[in-house]
């Protein structure tokens, strides 16, 4: 299983797309490592600068309908290659969403007034969010030690494709 921890990026506008999650121009690339350097290099929000804001970054918060756009595997790809294994946001876009547990990744949907909670305690740059999968809970914490624990739900198969690694490991376990 992946791990699900680490320092938290803010996005903080809505409909991010999976062209600005990773160009469209490199998806002729054929191995998901071509795809680390450019990823979220296209997104376009005041602040964010790629080449320096994702060092370090194992989870990212967003706004809703995170990974809206076209259906390719591509996205949740180049997270991944980035070491970023969570995504939370109040909704995801439905198909990017299944990608991302389809690669054994979380994509974490919380409603607004706790995903803003989140941007307030990730304002100072200093979140790091911990997911405990069994229990459906993270918590996050700030620089300072301010601490927010949070509940999420997931089904229990998108649990059980986290927990194996992903479709392909859940496949050749079942079947």
């Amino acid at each position: 299983m992946k791990k699900f921890e680490g320092n938290m990026l803010c996005l903080d506008r809505a409909d991010i797309n999976t062209d600005e999650i990773i160009p469209a121009r490199y998806l002729t690339e054929i191995s998901k490592s071509a795809l680390k350097p450019h990823l979220l290099e296209d997104l376009i929000l005041d602040g964010f600068n790629p080449q320096t804001d994702l060092k370090d970054i194992r989870v990212i918060l967003s706004r809703g309908n995170f990974g809206c756009g076209s259906s390719r595997e591509h996205a949740p790809w180049a997270l991944e290659v980035n070491d970023i294994n969570v995504v939370i946001a109040p909704s995801f876009a439905r198909i990017f969403r299944q990608n991302m547990f389809n690669c054994g990744m979380m994509a974490i949907e919380l409603p607004e007034d706790k995903v803003q909670a989140l941007f307030e305690l990730g304002a100072d740059k200093t979140a790091r969010i911990r997911i405990d999968v069994e229990n459906e809970t993270l918590t996050a914490t700030d620089g300072s030690g301010k601490e927010l624990k949070l509940d999420f739900h997931i089904s229990k198969f998108d649990k059980a494709l986290v927990e194996t690694g992903g479709w392909v490991e859940f496949a050749d376990k079942n079947y």
